[in-house]
């Protein structure tokens, strides 16, 4: 009981652990569904429920050990959204060795997150390598396709490194509460909850569509359930996580809603021009990362930002 009791001292020990509890009760349905009522969905709703329980604890072993294991995680996460993106994108051959460059800004940027510093980070891709990947580029000696080139390059390295390494970055807030890793929990459980919300909501009470020819699925009913759902669940576990008063929490939990809303249908807008459904197999149920991190690429900056003009007391020391 001791030992319980000290695992749910912590806010972010006490939401991982509700977090768990959730995941237990699904994973009980879904036992129920394949006996009661089997069948294709009922084995895809069992494929995503054991996917999430694979990535639930591998972001748990990550925000719970050291920052430095956090940061790595969060990188390796980067890494892969991008090497899906540049997948499934058309480039030239000439380019290949280029992409090198592009894999090599993931480090960088993620050392300046954990180091909090932040003057480096905002400028080091939106600036240094806006700039030094055209004029690598152009050495090339290649003008034809030029500028798609650029313009798919550099796009692709600011929705996967820039904007998933504010996840990084949130670490560095050394506030009360649950710290850095609570700020980050927060982000993440409310960023995915508001995708399962606007699913749930679309399903069940869904009748008009927003923007079918990007988005067919989804509809105005989920959309609003998703992120009235979302400001509510923010409401009550902001005050516990970060620190953040009700009233604020409430405000980053619509932002986060809509933010994330935008990620996803703009990912979705990506796919279909590219003729792609998902951006890999890689989680079985879900597609690949870039299928999961779609929200969080327009949710994690327009958090961070957020947080950080109204609380932020960063950096704190690395570990």
């Amino acid at each position: 009981m001791n030992v319980i009791a000290a695992f749910f001292a912590t806010p972010v020990h006490a939401a991982i652990g509700i977090i768990y509890g959730i995941l237990i009760f699904g994973t009980a349905v879904t036992q129920i569904l394949r006996r009661v009522s089997p069948g294709p969905m009922t084995q895809e709703l069992t494929k995503r429920v054991v996917s999430w329980w694979w990535m639930i604890t591998v972001f748990t072993i990550a925000i719970l050990t050291y920052r430095m294991v956090s940061t790595i995680f969060l990188a390796f996460v980067s890494f892969l959204a991008l090497k899906e993106y540049l997948s499934l994108i058309p480039t030239r051959r000439v380019d290949r060795r280029v992409l090198i460059w592009a894999y090599l800004a993931i480090p960088a940027q993620f050392y300046f997150a954990h180091m909090g510093q932040v003057g480096l980070f905002m400028v080091f891709i939106p600036v240094w390598m806006f700039l030094f990947l055209p004029a690598r580029i152009t050495l090339g000696g290649h003008t034809e396709g030029f500028l798609r080139a650029v313009g798919l390059l550099s796009w692709g390295l600011m929705i996967t490194v820039f904007s998933l390494s504010h996840t990084a970055l949130l670490l560095t807030f050394s506030f009360n509460h649950g710290g850095g890793a609570g700020a980050l929990l927060f982000l993440v459980a409310l960023t995915q909850f508001n995708d399962v919300a606007q699913f749930t909501f679309g399903n069940l009470l869904g009748r008009h569509k927003i923007i079918p020819k990007v988005s067919p699925n989804k509809t105005w009913e989920g959309f609003l359930g998703g992120i009235t759902a979302t400001t509510v669940a923010a409401g009550l576990i902001g005050p516990y996580l970060t620190p953040m008063p009700w009233h604020y929490s409430v405000l980053a939990g619509f932002l986060i809603a809509g933010a994330g809303y935008l990620g996803d249908i703009t990912i979705s807008a990506c796919k279909r021009d590219l003729h792609v459904k998902d951006a890999s197999n890689l989680i079985p149920g879900h597609g690949g990362i870039l299928d999961r991190v779609d929200s969080l690429i327009y949710s994690a900056p327009v958090f961070f930002h957020y947080l950080n003009y109204f609380f932020g007391n960063w950096p704190a020391t690395p570990l």
